[in-house]
């Protein structure tokens, strides 16, 4: 993970993901998703308080404790977006301490791989290598960079126009609900009057991001 020519900088943001070995699906069923979002709050504390496995072993309440506990301690990333797709997924993450982004994503996916190996009787990797990233240099690029995030489950046709605004496996709902206990929507609705024009925003390049989506199957298929 840390066999990386550019050194990811603290303070900086950056665009994270990975897919399956030979895009392969790595999120089959609800309880997946459910367990990748779980694992991906659960890692961002540099000293997690318990063993994710324990700690989903808790009852309901015992976990909200742990979880009220987990926020007054240090993190290794702040998370802006995210979005989580069949054979893939997407990050958007601040990095907050020295080597905290290799460290996060070796935790989850760890843990995710581990997870959906034993379940389905599998062995070996189960994402393809080194994730990979992308450094954010402007305001803008952020942006527009959460806008192809969140936009991802319909342009890639995963869902349909009318389901997508109940898609739950990304943070655009806790973009538009302000409900913002996993992630910091803070560095891009400041850009906004209010949500309502965010998402005008998301959906204002719903059509060109489909078309490039549609070019880019045609081209992988050929």
């Amino acid at each position: 993970m840390n066999g990386r020519k550019i050194p990811l900088a603290v303070g900086e943001y950056y665009h994270i993901f990975n897919r399956g070995v030979a895009r392969a699906p790595t999120f089959l069923v609800k309880d997946d998703y459910k367990q990748a979002i779980a694992s991906l709050s659960y890692y961002r504390n540099i000293k997690p308080v318990m063993r994710f496995s324990r700690f989903k072993d808790l009852s309901l309440n015992e976990k909200d404790s742990v979880l009220k506990r987990s926020e007054d301690l240090d993190k290794l990333v702040e998370l802006i977006c995210y979005c989580v797709m069949p054979n893939h997924f997407h990050l958007v993450v601040k990095q907050l301490a020295e080597n905290g982004i290799s460290i996060f994503l070796s935790r989850f996916t760890n843990s995710y791989t581990k997870y959906f190996n034993t379940k389905n009787e599998r062995v070996g990797p189960l994402f393809q290598g080194t994730f990979k990233s992308v450094h954010v240099e402007t305001q803008n690029q952020l942006i527009h960079l959460s806008r192809y995030i969140h936009l991802n489950p319909l342009t890639s046709f995963v869902v349909s126009e009318k389901d997508f605004l109940n898609y739950p496996w990304s943070s655009l709902n806790e973009y538009l609900e302000e409900k913002n206990s996993l992630i910091n929507t803070k560095p891009i609705l400041s850009e906004f009057s209010s949500p309502k024009k965010y998402l005008d925003f998301v959906l204002d390049q719903k059509n060109y991001q489909k078309s490039l989506k549609q070019i880019e199957y045609l081209l992988t298929e050929s």
